[in-house]
C-alpha cells in the first residue's frame, strides 16, 4: 500500500529542501542541496538559477521512483524580493538578481519624485525604501536601464511561481509574493499600484491566481494537483492560522526577529514606517502587520564577545537556565540608568553593544544582561503592531523560543498575555503544504502540529 503524500520545496537563501510529508504531516522524507552561486552581468553575486531548475527537475525524478510514496500534490516556498523574467517559451532572460544588490542612487531619487516621495508611496505600498528587496524595482531599473530586456520579457515571475510553473507551464502571480514589500500592491485601494500601470509593468505580470488553487501539471499522464508557491513569511504563518482563532501575534525569531499581527489590518503610519515596519500579505488574501527587528544577528554578535571576554566557549549560552534572581538584581543596579532611559522609545540597536563587560561579574550576568536589552527593544517592536487590537497570545517561534531566559523575560514584558513558546519542525513546510490541503489530503486539518509550552510571570520577576 503506497503511503499518499505531498512533496514540498523549501527554497531558502543557503539551503534548498525536498520534503514528503503524509497525511498526518510528518516528514516521510527529506532531502537537502547547496548550490554555488554565480554572478550577474556586473559581477555581484546571484542564485544559480539553472541549478535551481535542474534540481526541482533531478529530485521530483528521484521521489516519483520510490515505490512506497504515492504523489498526491507538489507545492513550493522560497524566500522572496526575487523575480524571473521569461520569454515567451518560458526561458529565463536575465540572472536571478540579489535582492541585496546596490540600487542606483539617481534611479531610485527619480522613481519616488515621480510617484509621490518616499513617505507618502511607502504608506500606500506598506513598503519601507529598501531598494533592490523592493522587487518591484527590479522591473522599474530593467525598464530603465536594459529596455531591449524588457521588451523581451513576457512575464516577471516570482521564485515561488517560477518554480510552479515549471511543472504546470501555467504563468501565476501569487498575492503572499506581490504583497511582500515589493512596491506593487497598494494596500490602500487594494489592487496594483499607479504606477505598475503607467509604466507598463502590469503587462509583464501574470494574472493572479488563489494561493489555495493547484493546477494540473504540463505532463501526460500526471494526476498530482500542483500550488501556484508561496513567499516563505506568509507561508510560517499558515499552521497558527488554521491552529488558532483566538487572536494572536507571532514573534518568528531567527537572523530577524518579526512580528506578525494577522489581526491588525490598520493603514501603517509614517512612525511605524520609521520603526521598520511594513505588510505582509497572508495567504487568504488579508494585510498582515508586522515589525523587524534584527535582534538575532545582534545575539550572535554579543555572544561572541561575551564568550570572548570571559574565556568561556558560545555554545554554553544556548541552553543557560533562567536565574530570575539575577534578573532582580540587575534590575537594581540599572535603576538609575532606567530612570535616565524611561522616555528613551524604541531603540534601533540594543544598549548592551555600548556596556563595558569588565561591569559584570560572571559571563552569566552578562548574558543575562543581554537578553534583558534585547527584549526590551523586541517590547517596543512588538507593541508597534499590538497596540489597538484584540490579541492576548503571543507564540515564539524559532531560536529564541527555546531560550529559557528569553522566554521568560518576554512573559514578564508582557504580563497581560499569553505568552507561549511554539515549536513545529518546518514550519514553512508544512505551512505551504496546508495551503492546498483539500486538495491533496482525505484527513481533517490537523490540530496537533504545534507543541505549545507556557511561560507565565514569575512575581520577582515582573517588570
Amino acid at each position: 500500500m503506497k503511503i499518499p503524500v505531498i512533496s514540498i520545496f523549501d527554497v531558502g537563501k543557503t539551503n534548498k529542501k525536498l520534503f514528503l510529508f503524509d497525511e498526518n504531516y510528518k516528514i516521510v522524507y527529506e532531502k537537502s542541496a547547496r548550490f554555488t552561486e554565480t554572478t550577474d552581468e556586473d559581477g555581484d553575486p546571484c542564485e544559480n538559477l539553472e541549478s535551481l531548475r535542474l534540481s526541482v527537475f533531478d529530485s521530483l525524478r528521484e521521489v516519483f521512483r520510490r515505490n512506497e510514496f504515492e504523489i498526491k500534490a507538489i507545492n513550493f516556498s522560497t524566500y522572496g524580493a526575487s523575480l524571473v523574467y521569461i520569454d515567451e517559451d518560458g526561458k529565463p532572460l536575465a540572472p536571478l538578481y540579489n535582492y541585496l544588490k546596490s540600487y542606483p542612487e539617481d534611479l531610485l531619487e527619480q522613481f519616488y519624485n515621480t510617484y509621490g516621495g518616499k513617505e507618502k508611496f511607502s504608506k500606500e505600498t506598506a513598503s519601507p525604501v529598501l531598494g533592490s528587496l523592493n522587487s518591484g524595482m527590479q522591473l522599474y531599473r530593467i525598464k530603465h536601464q536594459k529596455p531591449e530586456l524588457f521588451a523581451q520579457i513576457k512575464y516577471a515571475l516570482h521564485l515561488p511561481q517560477y518554480l510552479s510553473y515549471l511543472i504546470t507551464g501555467t504563468p501565476c502571480s501569487d498575492i503572499t509574493s506581490i504583497g511582500c514589500h515589493t512596491n506593487l500592491w497598494d494596500f490602500t485601494r487594494n489592487d496594483y499600484h499607479d504606477w505598475v500601470k503607467r509604466e507598463g509593468v502590469i503587462d509583464k505580470l501574470a494574472p493572479i491566481c488563489a494561493s489555495d488553487a493547484v493546477m494540473p501539471a504540463s505532463f501526460p499522464g500526471n494526476n498530482y494537483a500542483v500550488g501556484v508557491g508561496l513567499h516563505d513569511s506568509s507561508a510560517a504563518l499558515i499552521p497558527y492560522l488554521v491552529n488558532f482563532h483566538e487572536p494572536f501575534v507571532l514573534i518568528s525569531t531567527g537572523t530577524w526577529c518579526i512580528s506578525l499581527n494577522p489581526f491588525n489590518d490598520t493603514p501603517l503610519t509614517e512612525d511605524e514606517l520609521h520603526h521598520d515596519c511594513l505588510c505582509y500579505m497572508q495567504y487568504q488574501g488579508k494585510p498582515v502587520k508586522a515589525s523587524r527587528l534584527f535582534a538575532g544577528y545582534e545575539h550572535e554578535q554579543q555572544v561572541k564577545r561575551i564568550a570572548a571576554h570571559f574565556n568561556q566557549n558560545a555554545v554554553r549560552y544556548r541552553n543557560m537556565p533562567f536565574d530570575p534572581e539575577m534578573i532582580v538584581s540587575l534590575r537594581e543596579k540599572n535603576a538609575k540608568i532606567a530612570d535616565e532611559n524611561a522616555n528613551r522609545g524604541p531603540l534601533k540597536e540594543s544598549i548592551f553593544a555600548t556596556r563595558d563587560l569588565a561591569g559584570f561579574a560572571s559571563d552569566t550576568e552578562a548574558y543575562h544582561q543581554l537578553i534583558m536589552d534585547l527584549i526590551e527593544q523586541q517590547y517596543y517592536s512588538t507593541q508597534l503592531v499590538l497596540k489597538d487590537t484584540p490579541v492576548r497570545r503571543i507564540f515564539v517561534d524559532g531560536g529564541f523560543s527555546k531560550n529559557a531566559i528569553y522566554m521568560n523575560l518576554l512573559a514578564s514584558a508582557f504580563p497581560e498575555m499569553e505568552v507561549f513558546a511554539a515549536s513545529m519542525a518546518q514550519a514553512t513546510a508544512i505551512g505551504t503544504a496546508l495551503a492546498i490541503h483539500r486538495h491533496w489530503n482525505s484527513k481533517p486539518l490537523p490540530n496537533d502540529i504545534i507543541e505549545l509550552k507556557y511561560y507565565s510571570v514569575t512575581h520577582n520577576a515582573a517588570l
